[in-house]
């Protein structure tokens, strides 16, 4: 629906909808999205799933290789046996393995188009059913307790019309579709900071009004991962909808880090044993868009945030710092020798995944190869930090536990009374 006159470069507020107006528009775009899904000679559908009463059923949309899964498997497993056997636990591959299944959350469903983050996730995760297909090709979401996904940013048009008729969008209303078919008791969504400012903070106000429109309480958040305990400075909107029949009020986690709290993880504390053995890093020139900011930060400080792209990949801190010359020009002192990016491994500690953690680079055997390389820079720089998906997830799951503690405790998991 559009606003009835248009601004001339220059973004023009969409006029206010009550709760009402809105969701007959989202119902009647869903609809229509729904529709067209049955014309699609390639249109999946999803088989029956093995649910867990016991726990909290998990769908998780635009995967990748389960940064964010991790992490809210991990929250799940401390809020069961504690925290600090949790974490203990899930520096091994085996300890974890071995425990994991105690986690709260258990997790049905998965969904992305990238192949080498879905083979990724196979040689990490507990068996699942996974739909590599376009979200947009799927008929039926399984039903859910907790829906979790970092859908890709919304496309915005100064024209001014609802996000729900921009057709770059559709990825968006496919998240709220599947909160419609799943009724999840609550969800957690991720995206760029950038959300906050795009169109004047108008985008994020139709976010947050259609995800209440589909029935559900919204609070959302910026956070900055390295205030977790996250090696880098990587600063995330959070979304976190409960559902409104639900009687929970969900309030994001205290920062762990910082002043007056536990000091930052360095890059010395994060990758420093790494330093003679890093494994293999994406190797090449760099271009003058590269060299046009400082890409380096010292041992005491926290990375630059982990981008998905090997070309883009932040210095390793080792060798003398890159000097200011000019306006958006830097350069690298002494022999490009000095220089290096971080190396797979390196990033995906900043990201905190823990060393057993396996990235599939494609059939490329050669490891060295900067195109198999990529593809595993890809996945890691396009997760949610582990350690910061897990603290945010954490209040959830704690509700959870005392939840479904006091429904065995009179006798049953009651899924109604849930």
């Amino acid at each position: 629906m559009k606003i009835d006159e248009r601004g001339r470069g220059k973004y023009r507020p969409l006029k206010r909808y009550d709760s009402e107006k809105v969701k007959q528009l989202l119902l009647e775009k869903i609809t229509e999205e729904e529709e067209s899904i049955k014309n699609i000679p390639d249109a999946q559908t999803t088989p029956e799933l093995e649910y867990k009463m016991d726990k909290i059923n998990v769908v998780s949309l635009f995967t990748g290789c389960g940064g964010l899964d991790l992490g809210v498997e991990l929250a799940g497993l401390a809020a069961v046996i504690g925290e600090r056997r949790a974490l203990e636990a899930f520096s091994k591959k085996d300890s974890f393995n071995a425990l994991r299944e105690e986690s709260i959350f258990h997790t049905v469903y998965s969904n992305d188009l990238f192949k080498e983050a879905n083979e990724s996730y196979r040689l990490n995760f507990l068996p699942t059913f996974q739909h590599e297909t376009d979200i947009k090709k799927i008929k039926n979401f399984p039903k859910a307790d907790l829906v979790i996904g970092g859908f890709p940013c919304p496309g915005f048009s100064s024209a001014g019309p609802r996000l729900i008729d921009d057709e770059r969008n559709f990825l968006y209303i496919h998240f709220i579709r599947c909160l419609i078919q799943a009724n999840p008791v609550a969800f957690i969504a991720e995206n760029v900071k950038g959300m906050l400012t795009l169109g004047n903070g108008e985008v994020l106000n139709q976010i947050i009004q259609d995800f209440s429109s589909a029935g559900y309480r919204v609070n959302y958040k910026l956070v900055n991962s390295r205030d977790y305990g996250v090696p880098q400075l990587r600063e995330r909107v959070f979304i976190v909808g409960i559902r409104n029949d639900i009687n929970y009020e969900f309030e994001f986690p205290e920062t762990t880090h910082g002043e007056d709290k536990k000091p930052y993880i360095t890059l010395k504390e994060a990758i420093g044993d790494l330093e003679k053995n890093p494994g293999p890093w994406y190797k090449g020139g760099f271009s003058p868009i590269y060299l046009s900011r400082n890409r380096k930060k010292q041992w005491s400080d926290q990375s630059y945030t982990i981008q998905a792209s090997g070309r883009q990949a932040p210095l390793h801190p080792s060798g003398p710092p890159m000097t200011k010359v000019d306006r958006d020009k830097w350069k690298l002192p002494g022999e490009q020798s000095l220089h290096r990016r971080l190396s797979v491994k390196e990033i995906a500690r900043i990201q905190t995944f823990p060393d057993w953690f396996r990235f599939s680079g494609g059939n490329n055997n050669d490891s060295q190869n900067n195109g198999h390389l990529n593809k595993q820079y890809q996945q890691i720089g396009n997760a949610v930090p582990v350690l910061l998906a897990k603290a945010i997830a954490l209040p959830l799951a704690s509700a959870a536990k005392k939840r479904i503690d006091s429904l065995k405790k009179n006798g049953s998991v009651d899924r109604s009374n849930f």
